[in-house]
């Protein structure tokens, strides 16, 4: 009896952290940016720069430590380290419950997004399991050879590195963000039907006899006079609603600071759109593959515009390569959502995204481009 539930107890944790260092493999860089809200909420934004590095190396030790669980190999070691990493986990999930500054841990990435409740709780469930498997790790058996456990092992860290650098490259595999083929942008800026909004009271703080006092609007004291100092007013959340649009901050902004949005998106026809977070390089290798679809899309009278949160390196890349190409501002986490591998290339009709491509398979996009019929009028946004 006690075997069998070791054993179910082993195949649950190793099947979770499996599942879920994939479903974060198909989206490195989202695991990352979530990593950076914690450090901002710490005020520790000076790590952001190695955020993606901690989050790939967090991945592929989730899918390795879940295999070697399920395999039973080195359970002495392994019971250690994911002890270790599901009390690190469960504070996490914890302080985001109790701070309410992070509204989603990212356990499972954006295809699963879990509220910070729930993260919590299904840490405290793993943190159960594996402190069994913990008390018990010198019972385990590994069910394969050691030599057979290694080589699953080795092929089980070349996958993990793999399929988080094609992400990194060439997009997600599976596309669970909001600016996904076939949605409709300005859709998903609008809040879902039936929306709820948010539930607030006003509350008032004021400060008598050196005491800071606080209350609701409907509550104010009976004495309420000159004798409390007025300090602030504010609208206190006593129920989150649902009334957040999919895409938030998305705006496309002239240079001339003008919001171009609705305008620009709602046109007809079809409309060629980069996506940038920065430009790190005035002549990038896709260079001569950018130049061949922007050719091709002036030749159908098919308008192209760049849209970026960094307008300087933008600007000094347009201008090092000749290109005429309208430049909006965006908001940057918008623009981290929109352009998972960097730059990104989207191809949109009346804001209905018909299919993306990453800086790396640019040349992907030259065929789909030339079957597309040509515009009667060039429409400069």
């Amino acid at each position: 009896m006690k075997r069998t539930f070791l054993n179910t107890a082993r195949l649950l944790v190793g099947i979770l952290f499996i599942f879920s260092g994939l479903i974060k493999a198909n989206d490195p860089l989202g695991l990352s940016y979530k990593m950076q809200e914690f450090f901002e909420a710490w005020n520790l934004s000076g790590f952001d720069t190695w955020t993606l590095g901690f989050s790939i190396v967090m991945i592929v030790f989730e899918i390795l430590a879940g295999v070697a669980v399920i395999l039973g190999w080195k359970m002495r070691l392994f019971a250690w380290l994911l002890i270790l990493l599901i009390i690190f986990f469960s504070f996490l999930t914890g302080y985001a419950v109790i701070s309410g500054k992070i509204r989603e841990c990212g356990c499972f990435g954006n295809c699963i997004p879990l509220q910070a409740m729930g993260s919590f709780l299904k840490d405290l469930i793993l943190l159960l399991l594996i402190g069994i498997l913990f008390a018990y790790r010198k019972e385990i058996q590994p069910i394969a050879t050691a030599g057979n456990s290694r080589l699953i092992l080795i092929i089980t860290l070349v996958f993990s590195f793999s399929i988080q650098w094609y992400a990194l490259r060439y997009l997600p595999l599976v596309d669970c963000l909001p600016f996904k083929k076939g949605a409709s942008i300005l859709e998903k800026m609008k809040p879902p039907p039936n929306a709820i909004p948010d539930s607030t009271v006003i509350n008032f703080v004021y400060e008598k006899n050196h005491k800071t006092m606080e209350f609701p609007a409907s509550q104010l004291p009976a004495d309420l006079d000159s004798s409390y100092v007025f300090i602030k007013r504010y609208d206190k959340l006593v129920r989150k609603g649902n009334n957040e649009p999919e895409i938030k901050d998305f705006s496309l902004i002239s240079e001339s600071g003008n919001d171009s949005t609705y305008q620009i998106l709602g046109r007809p026809g079809y409309l060629v759109m980069i996506i940038s977070r920065s430009f790190p390089q005035i002549h990038p290798h896709w260079n001569k593959s950018f130049v061949l679809l922007y050719t091709l899309a002036k030749s159908k009278n098919i308008p192209v515009i760049l849209v970026t949160s960094n307008k300087a390196e933008a600007g000094a890349w347009l201008k090092s390569n000749n290109l005429n190409i309208p430049l909006f501002g965006c908001d940057a986490t918008a623009v981290k959502t929109a352009a998972r591998a960097d730059p990104t290339l989207y191809l949109l009709k009346k804001g209905t995204i018909l299919d993306k491509w990453s800086y790396a398979n640019l040349e992907s996009a030259i065929p789909f481009l030339s079957e597309l019929p040509g515009q009667n009028t060039y429409g400069n946004p």
